[in-house]
């Protein structure tokens, strides 16, 4: 398996990852749609949309969006949505991305990865309830779902509301 940054090239791939991986999820598929207008808005962090791919096939996607964190608009970003095609589910795909994508926004020196999922998925990674740190979610509901992940550059002071990028909050 290759994981790189996505090429305009891999576009139509990376919608169609997403189609099929949230298909039987939500109707319609709004995460096809979600990274879209992320990229379309220029919310989409080029270094943070990292593809998976087998065999010169795109099989799996993640990215990250600028966010705002109380009045930081600079040192937390919100992943998702994290899409595999699903016959590559259970096959470390998805793992291989999270791996990747902390990494980056590690390396990229932000202090938070932000986002909405199952935490017994998530919690392997290192991701706990937000809450934990002071992070409330734009939607009281999220709560029990809302997770963060620290990284070196964490400031105790990183804390407050948390704000997508405006194309979630389009969804």
């Amino acid at each position: 398996m290759l994981l790189r940054q996505e090429i305009p090239a891999d576009r139509e791939a990376i919608h169609a990852v997403h189609l099929a991986a949230f298909a039987k999820l939500s109707v319609p598929v709004v995460e096809a749609k979600l990274v879209d207008e992320l990229r379309e808005d220029g919310d989409l962090i080029g270094a943070l949309s990292i593809v998976a791919e087998r065999d010169g096939k795109v099989v799996g996607h993640v990215c990250c969006s600028p966010s705002k964190l109380g009045g930081d608009e600079k040192s937390t970003v919100g992943l998702g949505p994290l899409g595999v095609l699903p016959e590559y589910h259970a096959s470390g795909v998805g793992s291989a991305l999270v791996h990747a994508v902390l990494g980056a926004a590690d390396a990229l020196g932000y202090g938070a990865v932000v986002l909405l999922g199952d935490p017994n998925y998530y919690s392997r990674f290192g991701f706990v309830l937000a809450a934990q740190h002071g992070i409330t979610p734009p939607v009281a509901e999220w709560a029990p779902h809302f997770q963060v992940r620290t990284l070196r550059a964490h400031t105790p002071d990183l804390k407050g509301e948390f704000r997508y990028s405006p194309a979630f909050d389009r969804l």
